[in-house]
């Protein structure tokens, strides 16, 4: 990571969401490790939810985020896989305004060091919605660790250099 130590941090906003049918608040552990590193960044965690995997309820959460000032960027973590119930990308193609692709091809680069060739089953994605970030992560705990550390934690950051996400923030709604 190369910070800037003469640049300001700038907190942001952010979501968690959780995408899974068997899992509940108590056996959250994916969403657990999300929301402690958010914290330890120093971003406000806004909101926190747990949605089964259906593209529609998943889109709904989405769109309230979306439409909510307070949040700036939403983080999941489930539903992003290549069984029939995983459908987190197909939600957020409902929201979304862009993609972002290089987000996906990082975390795999990223993953298979850890996982190896069975990276190849994660469809990791990130969007820009209506001027929200969206970032989707496998529901492992490895895999959020690898999300946030290996990318998160330095696009989320406004000192990292040369670029950031937040110093995008501003514009992207432009037109």
């Amino acid at each position: 990571m190369a910070i800037d130590p003469t640049r300001t941090f700038k907190p942001i906003n952010i979501a968690l969401l959780t995408v899974s049918d068997t899992r509940g608040p108590d056996e959250d552990t994916s969403g657990d490790i999300l929301a402690q590193r958010i914290r330890d960044a120093g971003h406000a965690l806004t909101a926190r939810a747990i949605e089964k995997d259906d593209a529609g309820v998943i889109a709904t959460r989405l769109n309230n985020w979306i439409d909510d000032p307070q949040v700036d960027a939403v983080v999941i973590t489930g539903g992003t896989g290549l069984t029939g119930r995983d459908v987190t990308p197909e939600a957020l193609d409902r929201v979304k305004t862009r993609d972002i692709p290089g987000f996906g091809e990082l975390f795999r680069w990223l993953s298979y060091k850890t996982i190896g060739t069975s990276t190849i089953q994660s469809r990791a994605c990130a969007v820009v919605a209506r001027g929200t970030y969206i970032f989707a992560l496998p529901g492992s705990n490895g895999a959020v660790k690898d999300g946030w550390d290996g990318i998160l934690a330095e696009q989320l950051d406004s000192r990292n250099r040369p670029c950031n996400f937040v110093e995008l923030m501003p514009r992207l709604l432009e037109k």
